[in-house]
Order: structure tokens, then sequence, then C-alpha cells
């Protein structure tokens, strides 16, 4: 069991990992990298492509932590009831596990803050 003293470092980590992994769905659709496919930067996927990318690395860096996990709670809430659910309710059978699960990281992160270690700590003077 993790002592409680830890837990506001292991809020910190779950920000830098979610930004990091948040970061590369961006630039799969910003750059083609990773597997991915280039869209059009004028179109939702474009949109997305770019909350993902800007917005996966500020959630890292814990930078605006609060308002850019907010709107990257609200992308991932919008792919899953536009892309997943019409494949059925259930995300294990739609597809839509990952968006889920980020919308609610993200949503915890918008409430909580970015934790110490964060770039919004650095700023304050202190940590939170």
């Amino acid at each position: 069991m993790v002592p409680e003293r830890y837990t506001p470092y292991l809020l910190s980590l779950l920000r830098i990992v979610a930004g990091f992994l948040f970061l590369f769905h961006g630039l799969q659709k910003l750059t083609g990298a990773f597997g991915g496919q280039v869209v059009p930067l004028a179109s939702l996927f474009g949109l997305a492509g770019v909350i993902e990318g800007v917005g996966g690395t500020l959630i890292m860096l814990g930078l605006f932590t609060r308002p850019v996990a907010f709107l990257a709670s609200g992308q991932m809430a919008a792919a899953f009831f536009m892309a997943h659910l019409p494949k059925g309710a259930l995300p294990i059978g739609n597809g839509g596990e990952l968006a889920a699960l980020y919308s609610f990281v993200f949503l915890y992160l918008s409430a909580r803050g970015g934790g110490p270690i964060s770039a919004d700590a650095l700023l304050r003077g202190g940590t939170r």
C-alpha cells in the first residue's frame, strides 16, 4: 500500500502519463506518425488532433491544467458519443474504452489540478 504522503505526487504522475499518451494521438492525426494518418486541419479530426497535441503537451507539463483538462475531457466525451456509441452502448463492444477513460481522467484532473510537480505549481510559487 502506498503511504498517503505520496498521493499528491501520484496525481502528478497520472497527469504526466495521461498527457504524454494523449499527445501521441494528436501526433498521429497531425503528422501521420506512429501509424496514424494526416487529417485536414479544418475538420473535426483536425480539431481533435490540435486539442490532443497541444492539450496533451500542456497537460503533461501541468500548465493551465484545469481548463485544458476540462477541454480535453469534453473532446473525449464527444468522441465517445459521436464515434463509439453508435456502434453499441458498451465501451468494450464499441471500441470506446480509451475515450471514456481519458474523459474521466481529464475530468478528474480538471477538478483536482496538476499536483505538486507541475508548471502550475511552479508559477504559483509552491506546491498544491
